[in-house]
Order: structure tokens, then C-alpha cells, then sequence
């Protein structure tokens, strides 16, 4: 499968951060592109850096705005699309969700974020009620995508629960970058640590794995901090957690190939799966052990 990839560096108007979103997405369609993924909530800035009732005015529901133009586009191009929404599911009542848009332009199925952080920047609990959905993949024309979101990659329980649901892909759409006021060696130990553990899920699932990251500088809007650089980085890994395509920090458009057979044999080799010992687990489901 050509899986199209969008790291892309917003501005303060959502209208233009779409329309060049859509006009890579058509480019990359053109170039063989089969399934596209965006960053996670690609149409405006990275608003969770403060706590403004005001910006709940940036949700929408789902179907609604973005999933018809961006279904529309789906149709035109024959391509399936990760896009990842503000969702207004009620009033009150808000989530972060990864939808994927099947290639007729129809609503393919819907993840809400299920780990939701409250970081110096990062403040998601304000805006964003965890997920009910559960850690269930989504069925298209492409195959079975297991769609988690940013926070998420840090677990490797979601990735495993995926794996188990019988993904054959997993997706992370991400917003995540540095404090200036970091060190140099901290930053660089920061992106490995993302890296890595999103590899360690391929590896540990025996899946092909997709992480597009925001990219550009996004201001403080409250000065507290001095903003965020979203380190870009975005990549695609095989089931050995081989690396397919690395992106630059900055922005990037790229298709890359991923071999969904590779799995079968990466599990004949290592075979995870018939070894586990699901008998004696059942202590994960606990907060601590004392």
C-alpha cells in the first residue's frame, strides 16, 4: 500500500491551513498515494497551549464540515483520509477524534483519544473528554487501521489491544514539540523517546506503523511559556520497526510504501503472539501493584 504522509506548519487562519492540506492531499493522491494521514488537529493552531472557554468555538461535529469537504476530496481522488477534528459531540461535551474517510467520501469509523494529557502547554483535559470508543480498528478499502492519537503512543496496551482487534496498520496522528527553555541533549533525548517507543509498538505487534507530527513554531498565546516547536520528524516503519521514510523537522508531503505481508512472516519468525502469557496479566488492569 502508497500511504501519503501531510506534516504541515499551521497558521492562525484555518481556511488556508485547509486549503493547503487539500491541495497536498490532491498532489500526493496524483502520486499513488492510497491512504493519506494528516497531523493530529491540522486545521488550526495547536490551541490546547491555554485554557480559553473560547476555543470550543473551533469544535464541530462529526459528520459535519471537515468530513464533507475533506469527503469530497476523498471521492475526487479515490483515496482513503486520516483526518483528526475538535469534536463537538454535544454541548459540553468535546473529544479529540481521528475519523477516516473511506474513498467514496463516506465516514469509514470514528477513535476518540483515549489518554488524555495535562502538561505546561499541553493542557487537553481542559478541552477534551476521554475516549468511549474503546481501542477498536477501523475497516476500509485498504485494510484494518488501528487509529490512536498523540498521547496514546506513549502506552504500549493500546497499541497491543489494536494489534489484538486484528489491525493490520498503526496510525498515530501527533502534535508534539520542544520548550525552548530545554537543553539541547534534552531535546534530542525527548524526539528519540517518541521515536522509539512507536517503534518498540511495530516491533512488539509485528505492524507497519505511521507517525505524522505537526511541524513550524507555535506561539504562547498567554506568554507563559515561550511556545511550542513542533519537531516535525513524522515516519513510517515496517514490522521490525525497520524505518520506511524519516521527515525533516520542517514541513514535508511524501508517499512511502508499506508491505502489509511482511506481517505474516515477522510473526512466523518472532512469534509474540503464541507466547504470551495471558494468564498471568492480570495485574495490568490494576493502578499500582502494593
Amino acid at each position: 500500500m502508497k500511504i501519503g504522509i501531510i506534516q504541515q506548519a499551521n497558521g492562525a487562519d484555518a481556511a488556508t491551513n485547509v486549503a493547503r492540506l487539500e491541495e497536498k492531499i490532491g498532489a500526493l493522491a496524483k502520486g499513488g498515494a492510497q491512504l493519506i494521514v494528516l497531523q493530529e488537529l491540522h486545521n488550526n493552531l495547536y490551541f490546547c497551549q491555554t485554557e480559553e472557554v473560547e476555543r470550543f468555538d473551533l469544535a464541530e461535529a462529526i459528520p459535519g464540515p471537515s468530513t464533507y469537504a475533506f469527503g469530497a476530496l476523498a471521492k475526487e481522488f479515490g483515496v482513503v483520509i486520516v483526518l483528526s477534528l475538535f469534536e463537538r459531540r454535544a454541548p459540553g461535551l468535546y473529544h479529540n477524534s481521528a475519523v477516516v474517510i473511506e474513498k467514496d467520501g463516506t465516514i469509514a469509523g470514528i477513535y476518540r483519544k483515549m489518554h488524555i494529557p495535562d502538561d505546561p502547554a499541553y493542557y487537553e483535559k481542559f478541552y477534551f473528554t476521554p475516549g468511549d470508543l474503546g481501542f477498536e480498528p477501523i475497516d476500509t478499502s485498504v485494510g484494518r487501521l488501528g487509529l490512536l492519537v498523540c498521547w496514546d503512543q506513549w502506552y504500549p496496551e493500546a497499541a497491543r489491544l489494536m494489534a489484538l482487534a486484528g489491525a493490520e496498520l498503526l496510525i498515530y496522528p501527533t502534535a508534539i514539540g520542544w520548550e525552548s527553555s530545554d537543553s539541547d541533549d534534552e531535546k534530542q533525548r525527548q524526539r528519540d523517546a517518541w521515536i522509539t517507543v512507536q517503534r518498540g509498538h511495530a516491533i512488539a505487534n509485528g505492524l507497519p506503523l505511521v507517525a505524522v507530527n505537526r511541524a513550524g513554531y507555535e506561539p504562547d498565546p498567554s506568554g507563559q511559556t515561550n511556545g511550542i516547536q513542533f519537531w516535525g520528524s513524522s515516519f513510517v516503519c515496517g514490522p521490525q520497526g525497520e524505518f520506511l521514510y524519516q521527515a525533516p523537522e520542517g514541513e514535508d508531503a511524501r508517499v512511502v510504501e508499506v508491505d502489509l505481508d511482511r506481517t505474516e512472516q515477522v510473526r512466523r519468525w518472532w512469534p509474540f503472539f503464541r507466547d504470551r502469557r495471558i494468564d498471568a496479566y492480570g495485574d495490568l488492569t490494576k493502578r499500582w501493584i502494593d
